[in-house]
């Protein structure tokens, strides 16, 4: 793996907040500012250093394993870390242990792991539900139709905090697919915005979609490509 050039990655970051700012002005639900998560997966901890230099400060991750070694050699830093991808039950110990945030949680046993697995020394994990909007077969994610139900026991476990939603729409559908289902997970935010209180979190949207997801009221957007480049393999 090669570490990234600083300039490069200095402006794909630059562009990217340009073209956050300038969804969020054209989007008749923005209200406030747009958290960018820089998807690191696969990143090295030094491109995450320059990312963080540039003004990035929240960093998500999929592979447990790979993401405490950067959290390790990159504990100088004040970082925000968001877990982003699938869960398995014999990893929640780790997650709640070493995470901020977690993007992805889509069933009760898994909510109830995290929450009896969070240290008490650490604030709340602050927890999205995964919805499967696209009813992909080969995609976690709970569906519409459940989402009270997880939603009702996320809310009364002691260690987790619910903050809201978060979906990747199918990526072989049509722009204006791609918004109805964004649209489609706004209105499930409002509905559930309308029960608890601590909900105000859309996250949605990535490098090839992010302005139809700010349009439509992402909150929250997660990018790796835009700003990392592929990912090293």
């Amino acid at each position: 793996m090669r570490v990234m050039d600083e300039q490069s990655l200095s402006d794909n970051i630059a562009n990217l907040l340009q073209r956050v700012r300038r969804s969020a002005g054209k989007s008749q639900y923005h209200n406030g500012d747009i958290l960018v998560i820089a998807a690191s997966k696969g990143h090295l901890a030094a491109d995450i250093r320059t990312a963080h230099a540039c003004g990035i400060m929240h960093f998500g991750e999929s592979y447990l394993q790979e993401a405490i070694k950067k959290m390790a050699a990159l504990e100088d830093l004040h970082l925000g870390w968001h877990f982003i991808g699938p869960i398995q039950s014999n990893k929640t110990a780790p997650i709640a242990q070493n995470f901020d945030w977690v993007h992805s949680i889509d069933r009760i046993k898994i909510a109830r792991r995290l929450s009896e697995q969070r240290p008490q020394h650490l604030l709340p994990l602050q927890v999205c539900l995964q919805i499967n909007i696209s009813k992909e077969a080969s995609k976690s994610g709970t569906t519409i139709d459940a989402l009270p139900e997880l939603a009702t026991t996320v809310v009364e476990l002691p260690n987790l905090q619910l903050r809201g939603l978060m979906a990747v729409p199918a990526a072989n559908i049509s722009a204006d697919e791609q918004r109805d289902a964004f649209s489609e997970m706004r209105e499930a935010l409002a509905q559930l915005k309308g029960l608890y209180s601590s909900v105000d979190t859309l996250s949605m949207g990535m490098s090839a979609d992010v302005e139809n997801a700010i349009l439509e009221g992402a909150t929250a957007v997660r990018v790796g490509t835009a700003i990392f480049g592929p990912r090293n393999r």
